[in-house]
């Protein structure tokens, strides 16, 4: 069985759905595969993909930072907030690197967006997409997310600006050039997105799908990053290798059996002897008990 993550650099005009199917078929049949963090077609960069028993590792990925890199076209709003959308106004401006640069600082930290109509949130059961695409508005209350930073990094035309924006789950950098373009007065839109990195994985890792489909399955194994790379921010905790059957049949790892007392966190990494076992929650009497246990059958 194959069980690791899969970097890829998914391409314009390409969905993330698309990219995990074109990997599922040079896959061993039967293998669980999935993505960590959906791209849309405009937007190209990293896809992480989760393959076998990493499947189950996904809500615990799915937060970590990220960084994107946006052209900033300004004077042009359109309905979708990016190159795609009909345009709605232009400005006749020129609108000077020094004016951008002073106004970006209102765009870090703890911030409100109001979610654009072409996103997939949920209102009825209907996606806002499936609505827009009809004609159809609706309300949408500003929701609280964060920027970790925004940075102004080249000029790259008459009012096309290249910025670098780190940030959690919820941002819409869409949205976030969007409301750039409105404080500088004149609207603006996204015109091309890359994610350069998201949490352990980054760009200068990833593969092409031309990649993909040059190697054959021995070799897309190796280029698998082991499960537990990608959730080495959540603290570890160790237990012997004798307690390796209890931990197969799901049982909680006692805290006589940890090596050290498990910390106080929502979830931790847990080992059995050199063996990465899965994902645990530490209990009130000191034991873990697991969320996802990954150990297959010897």
């Amino acid at each position: 069985m194959m069980d690791g993550f899969l970097v890829l650099n998914k391409p314009l005009g390409k969905t993330s759905s698309d990219c995990v199917v074109f990997v599922r078929k040079r896959l061993p049949r039967g293998t669980a595969i999935g993505h960590g963090g959906t791209l849309d077609p405009m937007a190209s960069g990293v896809l992480p993909v989760c393959v076998g028993a990493a499947t189950r590792l996904f809500d615990y990925i799915i937060d970590k930072q990220k960084t994107y890199v946006a052209e900033l076209h300004l004077g042009v709003v359109t309905d979708t907030q990016d190159a795609t959308g009909a345009v709605l106004s232009e400005a006749d401006v020129d609108v000077p690197e020094e004016a951008v640069r002073a106004v970006l600082p209102r765009f870090v930290g703890d911030i409100l967006q109001t979610p654009p109509m072409y996103s997939a949130i949920k209102r009825g059961g209907k996606r806002l997409y499936e609505l827009a695409r009809r004609g159809e508005s609706v309300e949408i209350a500003p929701r609280p997310c964060h920027v970790d930073d925004v940075r102004l990094t080249a000029r790259l035309g008459k009012n096309r600006y290249q910025l670098e924006i780190d940030c959690g789950k919820g941002v819409y950098i869409r949205t976030l050039c969007n409301d750039i373009g409105a404080a500088l007065g004149c609207g603006g839109h996204i015109a091309a997105l890359t994610r350069t990195r998201a949490g352990v994985f980054a760009l200068e890792n990833a593969l092409t799908l031309e990649d993909v489909e040059a190697l054959g399955t021995e070799d897309l194994e190796k280029r698998l990053l082991p499960m537990d790379a990608a959730i080495a921010h959540l603290p570890a905790v160790h237990a012997a290798a004798c307690h390796r059957a209890a931990a197969r049949n799901g049982m909680p790892l006692r805290a006589q059996w940890l090596d050290a007392p498990a910390p106080d966190a929502a979830a931790v990494r847990v080992y059995v002897g050199e063996e990465f076992a899965g994902v645990g929650a530490p209990q009130a009497d000191g034991s873990v008990r697991f969320r996802a246990m990954l150990l297959r059958a010897n």
